[in-house]
């Protein structure tokens, strides 16, 4: 079908172009924006799981509250600093692929290189981050500990669908910011739905890099639930319900809704 492309995908479509242009060209750099991303979600979950453990402690329950607030700002951080997201290029790559700008194979080198230096700057930051003084000798209890344990407790289907919610999510943040002029509007809306996800604890593979990376050092790697094959399970089934979420349901099926002749487009 010959049409003509809505403004959103042209957007799409050119931010697809520069990633895949950035790794022909410099795939150093493209390797060093991807790291910068679980830098950036790293110092955001840090400053989080703080806050939230001091107002849980005299007010009980509103810790989650402002932990999901403070931890949005990371996307914030990532979108406005140019760096890589694995979970955003879901989107992009499989945009891509529909729109014929990329191949599927070159898609997904693109998608796991991308995945990979997260993962690489996700336990990096995470292990430097530990280091500082805010982090040592916490108690057991602690916020970020509870909350990495949750995680790692759950049932496999339940990570599954939680992740596709919540790539779905964070992916509806990125379009919008395609789609908003005024900067401090884009803030405002990353900030608030971005907040979804963020409380009601769904499954962010890329963001789970930084949050059990912090755990695990910060604790010493005394935490019971973070066993080599919890925590295989959670990020091989928060990646896939994210690829869903993200890669097949806001970006195939964006592209194809806007592959149409009706004037009805985004």
């Amino acid at each position: 079908m010959d049409v003509e492309n809505s403004p959103l995908m042209q957007k799409i479509d050119y931010s697809t172009r520069k990633k895949i242009d950035l790794v022909n060209n410099s795939v150093l750099r493209y390797i060093v924006r991807a790291m910068l991303a679980c830098l950036f979600l790293t110092l955001g979950t840090a400053v989080a799981v703080m806050i939230g453990d001091k107002v849980d402690h005299f007010a009980p329950g509103l810790g989650k509250i402002t932990y999901a607030f403070m931890f949005s700002w990371s996307l914030v951080m990532i979108i406005y600093m140019n760096a890589e997201l694995g979970t955003s290029n879901m989107m992009y790559m499989t945009t891509g692929v529909y729109q014929k700008i990329v191949k599927p194979g070159k898609a997904l080198q693109i998608l796991m290189l991308c995945v990979v230096c997260n993962l690489f700057g996700g336990i990096l930051a995470g292990y430097l981050v530990s280091l500082t003084s805010v982090f040592h000798n916490l108690p057991a209890d602690h916020f970020l500990f509870t909350a990495v344990s949750g995680k790692l407790e759950k049932e496999p289907l339940q990570i599954f669908v939680e992740g596709i919610f919540a790539n779905i999510v964070v992916n509806t943040a990125v379009l919008c910011t395609l789609r908003m002029k005024d900067d401090a509007g884009k803030v405002i809306a990353m900030i608030f739905i971005i907040f979804i996800f963020a409380f009601l604890g769904f499954e962010h593979v890329i963001a789970n890099f930084s949050s059990f990376s912090l755990a695990f050092f910060a604790s010493g790697g005394t935490l019971a639930a973070m066993t080599v094959g919890n925590v295989t399970v959670n990020l091989v089934l928060a990646l896939l319900g994210n690829f869903v979420g993200g890669g097949l349901v806001i970006g195939l099926g964006y592209a194809w809704l806007n592959r149409t002749k009706s004037i009805y487009k985004d």
